[in-house]
């Protein structure tokens, strides 16, 4: 009786291991092909070396425009420190109006237009706006936000994921 006691518990302390593992929410970047408007193509694997925001949007969303400014100063205040920013533009979103919106509101970073809806799908087929991935040095993804992300919260886990070796 005291063996299938012992055993219980060990089964239980290793799928509470497994399960507080699986529950940090890291995992591997999907690979992705990101068309840039200039034409130019960026990979996930181009990710890797920097800490990336990943931010999927449309000009047709209120709330993407409206937290536009403070990606950009989000920007503007780790880019010297190795981090990034990638604005996906959904596929239903023109890219007549991706394009104005980028040159009228002058975005310092890149932007992908996702004509097929294939970035989309391969990043857990994003359907809401703005949903916004972190990507770590290694590529992995550590947080993602579904509607505007808590920006000083976002920028400590920046802070943290740009210390990191």
């Amino acid at each position: 009786m005291k063996k299938i006691i012992y055993a219980a518990a060990i089964a239980i302390a290793l799928a509470v291991g497994v399960g507080v593992y699986l529950s940090t929410g890291v995992s591997a970047a999907p690979a992705s092909t990101f068309v840039l408007l200039d034409g130019s193509k960026k990979s996930t694997d181009d990710l890797k070396g920097k800490v990336t925001l990943v931010n999927f949007w449309a000009t047709s969303c209120v709330t993407c425009v409206a937290e536009m400014p403070k990606v950009i100063a989000t920007y503007d205040k780790y880019k010297a420190r190795g981090y990034d920013t990638l604005a996906v533009a959904m596929s239903y979103d023109p890219p007549s109006y991706v394009v104005n919106f980028v040159e009228t509101r002058k975005l310092p970073f890149k932007v992908a237009i996702d004509n097929t809806g294939a970035v989309a799908q391969a990043w857990g087929d994003v359907k809401l706006t703005p949903t916004t991935y972190i990507v770590n040095k290694r590529g992995e993804i550590v947080k993602r936000y579904v509607g505007e992300p808590d920006f000083a919260e976002l920028h400590k886990l920046i802070e943290k994921l740009l210390a990191e070796a």
